[in-house]
């Protein structure tokens, strides 16, 4: 879906499928120094990540596994519960492996902080965060982080995977949704 397919939705495109494409090239150029000669295992976070994990997985030249893990703590509205759970936990034992989360955003970090301990407590090699988008005026836990692809501002953004009630996340940019959309 293009942005002129929702016209009147987006306030602003932030960034581009062409933008996105470069940059996630750049962090797969980092990701395979760092993991050369390592078995590494990209964990994707659902809903969301499906895309960045699709795209990352392809631009990758080093052998990786992919699993999945559905978390949530935002329900059907638009800010955290604080409230985390499991809605699909991974299929894959995580001793011994080099985990990298992949996520699509970063908001308060509350979310990502609980997953990083989760995932730590099951005896892997190491836990590193891979993210398309950081907010990071949003932040209220300080985590490292160890690919970004852009920080952005702290607006409700769609697209690329983010959605607003199941809906955009077919966008192939990120785009700042129009308060009357979701008031």
């Amino acid at each position: 879906m293009e942005p002129r397919d929702i016209d009147g939705d987006l306030t602003e495109i932030l960034i581009d499928q062409e933008q996105i494409r470069a940059r996630l090239a750049e962090m797969c150029r980092s990701i395979e120094i760092d993991y050369a000669d390592k078995d590494v295992l990209l964990v994707g976070v659902l809903k969301g990540a499906v895309m960045v994990m699709a795209d990352l997985a392809r631009e990758l030249t080093l052998p990786i596994t992919m699993d999945w893990m559905a978390v949530s703590s935002y329900g059907s509205g638009t800010s955290s519960s604080g409230v985390v759970r499991i809605l699909k936990d991974l299929d894959t034992d995580l001793t011994g492996r080099h985990v990298l989360i992949v996520e699509d955003i970063i908001d308060s970090g509350l979310t990502l902080s609980w997953l990083l301990a989760n995932l730590k407590s099951r005896g892997p090699a190491s836990v590193e965060v891979c993210a398309l988008l950081r907010k990071p005026e949003a932040a209220t836990v300080d985590i490292d982080v160890k690919y970004v692809g852009f920080d952005i501002p702290n607006k409700f953004v769609v697209g690329y995977g983010l959605d607003y009630a199941e809906k955009y996340r077919n966008l192939r940019s990120v785009g700042i949704l129009a308060p009357h959309v979701y008031s």
